[in-house]
């Protein structure tokens, strides 16, 4: 990072900026290019890594992809303003995590509910019951374990 005084490198706190964030964006290697793809989201911090859930349908371009390969960059950012400088220039009021890991297909019954919970529960729907909802034996849960991830904020 170019920018030492902007890294957020503490595990807690850049859980908390991702925890704030309403979507993340999921990068994965693309047939002639990078294929990019907003995406809702959970996270939670297990045995001292960040871990982030997406969910998908069992079919169609990102299912393709994850297929091939399953590495994977994640991004997250909330952007706030642009502020003038003392020096007269502009800056950006921001924050941001970028991570990278391996996209994993959940396939216990019991891990994608819990997934999905952590995932309604980012959203403020905790009290949705997942295990009575029509559509879960038709959803495919990924959980991506950080491997490498950093934040950076602008404030």
């Amino acid at each position: 990072m170019r920018r030492d005084e902007r890294a957020v490198t503490d595990l807690e706190a850049i859980y908390d900026i991702l925890s704030r964030c309403d979507t993340i964006r999921v990068g994965m290697n693309g047939e002639k290019a990078p294929y990019v793809i907003p995406m809702t989201f959970g996270a939670e911090i297990v045995n001292k890594k960040l871990v982030v859930y997406f969910h998908s349908a069992g079919a169609g371009r990102k299912w393709e992809l994850l297929q091939k390969d399953p590495h994977v960059c994640v991004e997250a950012d909330l952007y706030y303003k642009v502020a003038k400088r003392e020096n007269g220039d502009i800056t950006a009021i921001y924050e941001s995590v970028i991570g990278t890991g391996v996209a994993e297909r959940l396939t216990e019954q019991s891990q994608k509910v819990a997934a999905l919970k952590v995932m309604l529960e980012h959203y403020k729907e905790s009290g949705f019951p997942v295990t009575s909802c029509k559509g879960l034996p038709k959803v495919e849960v990924f959980r991506i374990v950080l491997e490498e991830v950093c934040g950076k904020h602008n404030l």
